[in-house]
């Protein structure tokens, strides 16, 4: 008898398994962990027997693939069709205003930096550097003494390269310049000519760049492959948001509808491509996509509820007056949308992994010992990341924050006008959506990887009856 039941386990098998997230779970990984969970509880040779006589194991039943596929299939359709039917093709051009960030710029160098009196350099009209209708300008007006700086600057882009300007730097201006600095000039070509140039910002291209590429190399040395992936979605991430989100939304299509198109496509392209095509990673994309749903509900709810316009500064204000048409509202939401997706995707991504890890740890724990195990780690970073999100939108906000503070302004105040009401829609609604992942995206991974397999119980049990049970326990890897 023992003779008879010796060729199903050959010694020179190799021991090792698949270990989960390697791309090969669809084939392989955790239904080869299931296999070993039913042998730990009727008896060794039933796991073993299962995956000798049917090849090798899948992660999940055939049916919960297909249920996972008819979900996710259809939806990647869409967001497909999305994409193809609100492709915007560039953004609308118009006539630029000189206002904010609608103006004309062109890269300029100081060329001369040279001290006068700040009562000549006012009294002889020179330029000085800064607004008069900002508290910082009329500071600037009214300096009558002291010693300031009449820096000369050179054009270096444009039709104009080469062309030189004067601006005076007062003594308590806050961006003093240097001989030999890049700077940014902005250039209003209906001024008179020796107004049309004037620096409006410091160019700081090189240390962006620096640090952008110490980020890439960090993340590249610490995660290797996946780290490049990242990088690589990462990238394909800005190219959506600036190639579709934006412009779409400047040819007046719904915000809502964009940004759910378009962060729905970030999500696919970014979770595939850094964790692989999987069953993990579709549990991750799930409790992703349920997550954003509720986020957006909640959110068109509370905005429209507090009545936020999402017109509440000078940039928005400046988008409503050159594109009326676009509501502010929807963007306000859209935003919401957007901001929420990034913290959703760790969040749901690390549950996912939790859940899987805890069932290679232990193949025998039911679904619900993984979901409680599971949902006891997501509680930790469930008040980590609340905490974290709730103090970066605070961190933002500091010097509003501050304002209020000197206008010794209440809190029932404070939290009542719409610019900071904006901000606690924005921190709560997505903190609902964050919390809520957790133990969506943990369920989703306790049925997936615990799923039972009712289809293949019949055909394993005339296999199992006979005893070797030994044998097949044998074959366990040593931990």
């Amino acid at each position: 008898m023992t003779t008879t039941q010796q060729p199903p386990y050959p010694p020179t098998e190799p021991p090792h398994r698949h270990r989960p997230g390697d791309g090969s779970e669809f084939g392989h990984d955790a239904g080869e962990g299931h296999g070993r969970g039913r042998g730990d509880g009727h008896g060794g040779g039933h796991g073993h027997s299962h995956s000798h006589s049917h090849g090798p194991a899948t992660p999940v039943s055939k049916h919960l693939r297909r249920v996972i596929a008819a979900v996710l299939i259809p939806f990647t359709a869409a967001v497909a069709v999305g994409l193809v039917v609100l492709w915007p093709g560039g953004a609308p051009p118009h006539q630029r205003t000189g206002v904010g960030f609608d103006r004309q710029t062109q890269q300029a160098t100081v060329a001369k930096v040279v001290e006068v009196s700040c009562k000549s350099a006012n009294a002889s009209g020179g330029t000085p550097a800064g607004d008069a209708s900002t508290a910082e300008g009329s500071s600037t007006q009214q300096k009558a003494s002291g010693t300031c700086k009449k820096a000369t600057i050179r054009v270096d882009t444009g039709k104009d390269k080469g062309r030189t300007f004067t601006e005076i730097v007062q003594p308590d201006q806050p961006r003093q310049l240097h001989q030999g600095e890049k700077v940014v000039a902005a250039y209003e070509p209906s001024a008179p000519k020796d107004l049309q140039y004037s620096v409006t910002d410091v160019n700081r291209r090189f240390p962006m760049a620096l640090l952008a590429g110490l980020f890439a190399l960090a993340v590249v040395i610490v995660g290797r492959m996946r780290g490049v992936m990242a990088l690589v979605a990462l990238s394909i991430s800005f190219l959506i948001l600036n190639f579709f989100i934006l412009p779409a939304i400047l040819h007046g299509s719904d915000p809502l509808i964009v940004a759910v198109v378009g962060s729905s496509a970030i999500m696919l392209i970014a979770l595939y491509m850094c964790h692989g095509l999987s069953a993990r990673t579709s549990v991750a994309v799930l409790g992703t996509l349920v997550s954003l749903s509720l986020i957006g509900v909640l959110g068109k709810l509370f905005i429209g509820w507090a009545a936020l316009t999402g017109n509440t500064d000078d940039s928005t204000g400046l988008i409503h007056g050159l594109y009326p048409s676009i509501d502010m509202s929807g963007l306000l939401l859209a935003g919401v949308i957007i901001g929420s997706l990034g913290v959703l995707d760790d969040v749901t991504v690390t549950q996912t992994s939790a859940v899987w890890e805890l069932h290679e740890a232990n193949p025998s724990m039911g679904r619900r010992g993984l979901y409680r195990a599971g949902i006891r780690i997501g509680r930790d970073h469930i008040a980590s990341v609340v905490n974290t999100l709730v103090l970066a939108y605070a961190g933002a906000a500091l010097p509003l924050l501050l304002l209020f503070s000197i206008a010794q302004s209440s809190v029932g105040t404070v939290a009542n006008s719409e610019l900071v009401a904006e901000e606690i829609v924005r921190t709560l609604v997505g903190s609902i959506g964050l919390v809520a992942s957790v133990p969506v995206t943990t369920a989703l991974a306790a049925l997936v990887v615990a799923a039972d397999r009712p289809g293949a119980e019949p055909a394993v049990a005339t296999v199992t009856s006979s005893p070797p049970a030994r044998g097949g326990r044998g074959r366990r890897r040593k931990r």
